[in-house]
């Protein structure tokens, strides 16, 4: 017997539980990749979609260890995430987990990044996948953030070259 709609709605399905995003940087991967696991990189762009300012980051960028990050919207309201990293494979693979903190200071759904870095000549593509959303508009909301993030990202990637 077919479930009904209400059953239906209560689980996604895994396509809906995954986001994956692919961008091809003007940058070599050896660079890309340090963007994302180095300090002197991170902070010009990691967790800083536009209009957010990251007034903390805490990063131990080695297997086991893990961030927590602040950013701060233009109306002064704080987003609290952290994560720990379960792979690190220079330059071709980085995992982590992704959690944001709830008002009350806990972790909500964490979700799992895998982000690839594959050699294109002198340009990189990289492919960033997030699974594990408990909602469509949960993974929306990340697409949009990510994809913000990855514009600054590019910006600073262009401004090194």
């Amino acid at each position: 017997m077919p479930a009904s709609n209400a059953e239906t709605s209560k689980s996604l399905k895994v396509v809906e539980q995954e986001l994956v995003i692919t961008r091809i940087f003007n940058a070599p991967r050896e660079l890309v990749f340090d963007a994302w696991t180095k300090a002197e990189h991170l902070k010009h762009w990691q967790g800083a979609p536009r209009g957010f300012t990251v007034t903390t980051e805490e990063s131990d960028i080695r297997v086991g260890g893990g961030f927590r990050i602040c950013m701060r919207s233009a109306a002064g309201v704080d987003h609290w995430l952290q994560g720990f990293y379960r792979e690190i494979v220079r330059p071709e693979r980085l995992v982590f987990t992704h959690a944001w903190f709830d008002a009350s200071g806990k972790p909500t759904r964490e979700t799992l990044v895998t982000v690839t870095f594959v050699a294109r000549g002198n340009r990189t593509e990289m492919t960033l996948r997030q699974s594990g959303f408990g909602s469509v508009e949960s993974r929306d909301g990340h697409k949009m953030g990510w994809m913000s993030a990855l514009e600054v990202l590019d910006e600073y990637l262009a401004r090194l070259s």
